[in-house]
């Protein structure tokens, strides 16, 4: 059980790790703000769960690596920033999305998720490489 805002995070990104949405719905607020600055919002548990599921979907394997976080607050109120490479397969290679990430946290719960990335390189990961 998290208590601080980091531990919430990384417990958040290893639900995220093990395909398990709907334990990531459960940490996150009902007006809860899932922010892919390049590719847009989401909004609520379920727009988490609906963003992520096709994409998770397509991956055989997810391996996020968190080079540095820091946090700020506590689990009233709190904040934490991520350095992140994403790691997944897909079509049955392995591709890194370098990410930047910002986390919100109130009352025990995340109330934004923000990731910086850029938009081409998720796109070139998605791409079922050539025949």
């Amino acid at each position: 059980m998290a208590d601080t805002p980091d531990s919430l995070v990384r417990e958040f990104i290893a639900a995220l790790v093990a395909k398990d949405l709907d334990t990531a719905a459960t940490m996150v607020t009902d007006d809860f703000e899932y922010d892919n600055v390049p590719m847009g919002k989401a909004f609520g548990p379920q727009g988490l769960k609906d963003t992520l599921a096709g994409f998770f979907g397509m991956c055989t394997q997810i391996d996020w690596q968190i080079f540095r976080q820091t946090s700020s607050g506590d689990l009233n109120e709190g904040t934490v920033l991520n350095e992140r490479d994403d790691r997944v397969e897909i079509h049955g290679r392995w591709g890194t999305l370098p990410v930047a990430g910002v986390f919100e946290i109130r009352n025990g719960k995340l109330t934004l998720w923000r990731d910086y990335f850029d938009k081409q390189a998720i796109l070139d990961l998605m791409t079922p490489p050539s025949a």
